[in-house]
């Protein structure tokens, strides 16, 4: 039989979904018993007692307690926090607003697309990226982080205001390739500037993930704004797990000031994907080619950071155009160069982040109630290994 610290060890391969933090971690494990005949009884404590992730936690416990050796039978049992606990871990995590109640409970992955500077197409390159994404059989969605520079509705040819269901969470508009699209534009006259202080900010950002019903997504993508300021620190402490892609030109002004992001991606304990170069270079009709930003300042970053290159998308004017027109070029033209590079991004990004398996669930009965468990009894789920 293992011992507690063993079956702790673990359950710290269990991951929130939203919070992307060990439930060891979080202090979620209420309690771990060891039976007679190879059985562990872990009751795990929920924020909520009606908690949409539910299902994952029961599925990853039974799974990674039943991996070890000497262990026959998992009983999985939940409780819920009281309020005093909750408000410990609301203060331990810096959320004073509350936790988040299952919103990206089911998003895989999230990805922050970021450049430390603006005019280097990161705004295209997030809505193309996810669109490339989505053609590659991968659900995908767009988050504006930019609150003040945002274009992602039109690049994606969005131009609704979103409904509410009947939870009370935002249904994201999708666009006519099934993208999903959220943005503060949504919210505001045409064009209307945004001027707000970084308090505001923090919360239009979190509403945004945790009060919108984004479902299941492969991929989440976030344009965030220029620079390495509030919004990069709100999602740093929101999204402790998410990914950052950093997007240069290849000129040496550019590649410096994107050097920031990385270094802010870094600070934050947030990892580093890759670098995509992008207008690295403008090829006319007749087939000739000007380095109009300079050449290989994207290779040197991605060296600098010991990170791959992603891909070098070419300065084109039917990227910009498409962009314009609310029809991603990876769509409308997919043998365009830029086409071409941007779906080597995707396919890249795809490969770099490992898929988890399923885990089977067996039908069981549920079982008597835990003895000396504190809190609000759920059913208890038997695993056989």
């Amino acid at each position: 039989m293992p011992t507690k610290d063993q079956v702790t060890e673990a359950l710290r391969a269990v991951i929130d979904p939203e919070l992307r933090r060990s439930i060891v971690d979080l202090g979620m494990v209420r309690s771990i018993e060891l039976r007679e005949g190879g059985k562990v009884e872990v009751v795990v404590s929920l924020t909520t007692a009606g908690c949409p992730i539910r299902n994952h936690f029961q599925q990853a416990v039974a799974a990674n307690v039943a991996a070890l050796d000497g262990v026959t039978e998992v009983g999985v049992g939940f409780d819920v926090l009281s309020d005093e606990e909750k408000g410990r871990l609301q203060e331990a995590l810096g959320r004073p607003g509350g936790l988040p109640e299952g919103a990206l409970a089911a998003v895989k992955n999230i990805i922050c697309i970021a450049s430390g500077k603006g005019g280097v197409g990161k705004s295209t390159m997030t809505a193309n990226l996810a669109a490339a994404l989505q053609a590659e059989g991968h659900s995908a969605g767009a988050l504006d982080a930019d609150v003040y520079g945002y274009s992602i509705p039109r690049m994606l040819g969005v131009d609704e205001r979103p409904d509410v269901n009947g939870e009370r969470k935002i249904i994201p508009p999708v666009n006519a390739a099934g993208i999903k699209v959220m943005s503060i534009g949504f919210f505001l006259e045409s064009n209307a500037a945004v001027v707000w202080r970084g308090p505001m900010l923090h919360k239009a950002i979190q509403q945004f993930l945790e009060d919108v019903a984004w479902d299941e997504l492969d991929y989440l993508l976030l344009d965030l704004p220029p620079g390495t300021g509030d919004v990069s620190m709100t999602l740093a402490q929101l999204l402790p797990q998410a990914r950052v892609i950093v997007v240069t030109t290849p000129q040496p002004a550019a590649q410096s000031v994107a050097r920031r992001a990385a270094d802010m991606a870094a600070k934050v304990d947030l990892e580093l994907l890759g670098v995509i170069e992008n207008m690295s270079g403008f090829t006319t009709p007749s087939g000739e080619r000007f380095t109009i930003f300079g050449e290989g300042g994207g290779q040197l970053l991605a060296d600098e950071l010991d990170v791959p290159l992603l891909g070098k998308v070419p300065l084109a004017e039917d990227l910009r155009e498409h962009a314009d027109t609310g029809t991603p070029l990876v769509l409308a033209d997919p043998d365009a160069p830029a086409s071409v590079a941007i779906r080597q991004v995707a396919c890249g990004v795809a490969a770099m982040i490992p898929r988890a398996l399923p885990v089977m669930q067996a039908e069981t009965p549920t079982a008597p109630a835990l003895a000396g468990i504190s809190g609000t009894e759920l059913p208890v789920v038997q695993v056989q290994s």
